[in-house]
């Protein structure tokens, strides 16, 4: 990409623009976080609740502390080894921090993204505004509140039109699914959103009792404590969404066809001989594979809503570690239209096969 449009980008993002750029998860919505106004009319073009904190993006780990109160040695680790990277973490913020960026908490949410249009934007934008800022730009996804992420560009101006100021065009996201949240507000820190990065990975650098996660304990992280993409309901297709094992899916999707509704079916892509789904229903397909396949989830999602199913019957993946970001997403994704199988049941730990 031209560099003038990336020196574009942050002049208007200094001016209180709204720009959106790619990062190796989502394509995110971002403004200048010490800009009040600019956050606001992120919140205003999103339709998202003003108590939802948002992201801080930044080009470093070394301007953390510009809006850390605290920076643990536990944070001080996982920053050394995943940032740049799809890591959040969430630290003490500092009483300059401006609030309506935190959702009124006294916690920020911090992380270094690791895609070059965005790294080269973040260092433009936090090189002219000089290091007392902190260069940070607030970043949710750039969809409306509650819809499916966008991973490419054209999801974004789709989505938007001429609300935003400028869409840098960073081709589709390396990941396609969001960032992993790491509280480090308690004694001991806790994953409060499972994404790209897996516990397993953090468990390296914490030890393996070193780290909570809100499946695996019977207390619930604080209610307090709010932070993004945690609601029961959330990156949801236009689509209801039904999620139902590989052995149920063919009676499921019987029972509606006799009810006369247009549905459809999403699976993995594998050999399933004995499937037994009837043979004139549209079946679109996702990878066997994880990474592949939450690459390509929300893509495929929005490709469904274009055809206006009634409903789509989606195949539920494995139920262990490496598919727990996946799990997530689907389940808050069919929670506005009951799923099948509940959010607590593809999360719950004691059914993680953990080599």
């Amino acid at each position: 990409m031209p560099h003038k449009l990336i020196t574009l980008a942050a002049q208007r993002l200094r001016a209180g623009g709204v720009v959106a750029f790619p990062t190796e998860t989502v394509y995110g919505l971002g403004a200048d976080a010490r800009n009040e106004n600019a956050v606001l009319r992120v919140f205003e073009i999103k339709g998202r609740p003003a108590d939802h904190p948002l992201i801080v993006h930044l080009a470093e780990a070394g301007q953390a502390s510009a809006w850390a109160a605290e920076i643990t040695e536990p944070a001080r680790r996982l920053m050394a080894r995943f940032w740049p990277g799809p890591l959040t973490l969430v630290l003490p913020a500092r009483d300059d921090v401006p609030r309506v960026v935190t959702g009124g908490q006294d916690s920020v949410a911090l992380r270094v993204p690791n895609h070059p249009l965005a790294l080269a934007l973040l260092r433009e934008f936090s090189g002219a505004n000089g290091d007392a800022h902190g260069g940070g730009l607030a970043a949710p996804s750039a969809n409306r509140f509650g819809a499916v992420s966008p991973t490419e560009a054209r999801h974004v101006r789709a989505a938007f039109g001429t609300q935003v100021d400028q869409v840098l065009d960073g081709g589709p996201c390396r990941f396609g699914l969001e960032s992993t949240i790491v509280s480090l507000l308690d004694e001991r820190p806790r994953v409060l959103r499972p994404g790209v990065l897996p516990l397993s990975a953090l468990r390296e650098v914490l030890g393996e009792d070193g780290i909570e996660h809100s499946a695996s304990s019977d207390s619930a992280a604080p209610a307090t404590l709010r932070v993004p993409g945690a609601l029961a309901a959330h990156y949801a297709p236009a689509t209801p969404l039904e999620i139902h094992t590989i052995d149920a899916l063919a009676d499921r999707a019987t029972t509606l066809l006799d009810q006369g509704l247009r549905i459809a079916v999403l699976r993995r892509n594998r050999n399933l001989r004995s499937q037994g789904l009837p043979p004139a229903l549209p079946q679109f397909l996702l990878p066997a594979r994880v990474e592949p396949y939450a690459r390509s989830l929300y893509a495929r999602l929005r490709e469904l809503d274009r055809f206006a199913f009634d409903c789509v019957l989606v195949e539920a993946p494995p139920v262990d570690e490496t598919w727990w970001a996946v799990n997530d997403r689907l389940a808050r994704a069919a929670a506005q239209w009951p799923p099948r199988v509940p959010l607590a049941e593809l999360t719950r730990a004691s059914h993680w096969r953990i080599p």
